[in-house]
């Protein structure tokens, strides 16, 4: 079975392909949801696995009811008002939860 418990503990990672065909490795901060639509955050890595300057990405999040088996689709946020209203969701996020247990300030 593909499906191994000790990986479990990992950050879930995806790999997301930019405009100009570079993959970036990204940690899956978490899945907001915004007037009923599903947002992703992410988290850009480099190669090493860290991030320095602690930006983060939003993307849309689709899945397929039919098919959960199916890679999840992202889609670019190209509207600013969903843009800002998907990361004023992400900074209430943040005052739930600690933030710097994701990033080490070392």
């Amino acid at each position: 079975m593909g499906n191994n418990a000790e990986n479990m503990d990992e950050e879930m990672t995806v790999e997301l392909e930019l405009e100009d065909g570079t993959m970036v490795n990204c940690a899956i901060v978490t899945i907001l949801t915004v007037e009923a639509k599903d947002y992703i955050v992410l988290l850009p890595l480099n190669e090493d696995g860290t991030n320095e300057d602690g930006e983060v990405w939003f993307y849309r999040y689709s899945e397929n009811p039919q098919d959960p088996n199916e890679e999840p689709e992202l889609d670019y946020i190209d509207d600013d008002d969903e843009y800002e209203k998907v990361a004023d969701a992400f900074d209430e996020y943040l005052d739930n939860c600690e933030f710097d247990e994701i990033i080490d300030e070392d």
